[in-house]
C-alpha cells in the first residue's frame, strides 16, 4: 500500500503533491538563515530587511553578501574598496552575467548604506564601484491569439480546473506578479465592481480593474471550486490540492501544464510572461503609458516604457509586411525615366 501511494503521488501531473512540499517549505519562507561567517551585524541587517522585503529578496541578499564574505574571509562590513574591486574583477573573470554582478554589488551597497545610517562606518566603499554595462533586453510577450489559447486550455469543472482558470485570467487580465497573485486573499477581488486590490513590492497597494471574463472566472472558482479545496480555513484566494496556499512553484507548474495543453512551449510560458503580455497588449490597444504604469505598480515610468519598444516594433513589422509602399527590399520606381 505504501509503495502504491508513493507511485500515485509521483504520477500526479498537477504538481500539487507539492502541496505537501509547499507546506514543508513554508516555514523557511519566514526564516532568515545566518551566514557562514557568523557576522552578527550582517544577521541583524537581514532580520531588519525581512520586515520590509519578501523572503526571496532577503535570501538573495543573504547569498550575495555571503559570497563577498567568503571572498574576503572576514565580515562584509570590513571590506575595503581595494578588496571590492578585486572581487568585482574576479566575478568578471569567472564569467558571471552582468546582471548577477550588478545584483551582488547592489546588495553590498545597500548593506554599507545601512552601516553608514546606523553609524557603524563612515563611508560606503561600494559606492564608487564601476559596474559592467548590462544589455537592454526587451520583454517577451505572447501574441493575443496565444494568450487566448492559453486561457482556453484552462477548461473543466473540477476545483483545480476552476482555480487554474481564475489564476491565468488574473495573471493576464490584471498583469499581476506571481507573488501578488498567490498572496491575494478572498476579499481582495471585488466581483461586482470588477476590481482587484493588490499589495505589490514594498507593501504598496494598488487597485486594478478586471475584465468580465476574469471576474466571472474568479466568481465560479469561489462558488464551485475553492470550497472543496478549503480544508484549513485559509484566507488566501488560491489554494493547492491539500488545502494550503498555492505557492509560486505551484503557479509555475499550473502554467506549464496549460501551455502544454495549448500547444505552446511549456518552458517559455511563465507568470511574468503573462504580465508582459498584459502591458504590451494594453499599449497596442491604445492605453496611455501612465495608466499602464499604475496598473503594473511600477515606481519608475522608465520601467513601463520598455513595453512601448515592443509595441512599436510590432507595429513596424505589421506596417512593413502589409503596406505595398513600405515592403522591405522594394525599390521606388524612378519617375525620371517615365
Amino acid at each position: 500500500m505504501r509503495d502504491a501511494r508513493k507511485q500515485r503521488r509521483r504520477r500526479d501531473p498537477s504538481g500539487e503533491r507539492h502541496g505537501q512540499a509547499e507546506e514543508a517549505a513554508s516555514p523557511r519562507r519566514n526564516r532568515v538563515r545566518a551566514v557562514s561567517t557568523h557576522d552578527p551585524e550582517l544577521d541583524r541587517f537581514l532580520l531588519l530587511l525581512q520586515a520590509r522585503r519578501s523572503p526571496r529578496t532577503v535570501d538573495a541578499y543573504r547569498r550575495d553578501l555571503a559570497a563577498l564574505a567568503a571572498f574576503t574571509r572576514r565580515p562584509v562590513g570590513e571590506a575595503t574598496l581595494a578588496e571590492l574591486e578585486r572581487w568585482l574583477a574576479t566575478m568578471r573573470a569567472d564569467g558571471l552575467a552582468p546582471s548577477t554582478i550588478a545584483r551582488r554589488v547592489s546588495a553590498v551597497r545597500t548593506y554599507f548604506r545601512h552601516l553608514v545610517l546606523i553609524g557603524s562606518t563612515s563611508e560606503n566603499p561600494a559606492a564608487s564601484l564601476q559596474l559592467p554595462r548590462r544589455p537592454r533586453t526587451l520583454p517577451r510577450a505572447l501574441s493575443p491569439a496565444e494568450a487566448e489559447r492559453l486561457i482556453a486550455a484552462a477548461t473543466g469543472t473540477t476545483p483545480r480546473a476552476l482555480r487554474d482558470r481564475a489564476l491565468v485570467e488574473l495573471l493576464y487580465g490584471a498583469g499581476l506578479r506571481v507573488s501578488e497573485a498567490v498572496g491575494l486573499e478572498k476579499g481582495s477581488v471585488a466581483l461586482d465592481e470588477r476590481l482587484v486590490r493588490v499589495v505589490g513590492k514594498g507593501g504598496k497597494e494598488r487597485i486594478v480593474p478586471l475584465g468580465r471574463p476574469a471576474a466571472e472566472a474568479v466568481r465560479r472558482y469561489l462558488a464551485l471550486g475553492r470550497p472543496h479545496l478549503d480544508r484549513r480555513y485559509r484566507p488566501e484566494l488560491f489554494l493547492n490540492a491539500r488545502g494550503g496556499a498555492l505557492t509560486r512553484a505551484g503557479a509555475f507548474l499550473v502554467l506549464r501544464r496549460l501551455a502544454d495543453r495549448a500547444g505552446l512551449e511549456p518552458g517559455r510560458v511563465h507568470p511574468h510572461l503573462l504580465r508582459h503580455s498584459f502591458a504590451t497588449h494594453l499599449l497596442e490597444g491604445g492605453a496611455d503609458l501612465r495608466s499602464v504604469q499604475e496598473m503594473l505598480g511600477h515606481a519608475d515610468l522608465g520601467t513601463t516604457e520598455r513595453y512601448t519598444h515592443v509595441s512599436d516594433r510590432r507595429r513596424r513589422e505589421v506596417y512593413f509586411r502589409a503596406h505595398p509602399h513600405a515592403r522591405r527590399g522594394e525599390r521606388p520606381r524612378d519617375e525620371s525615366s517615365a
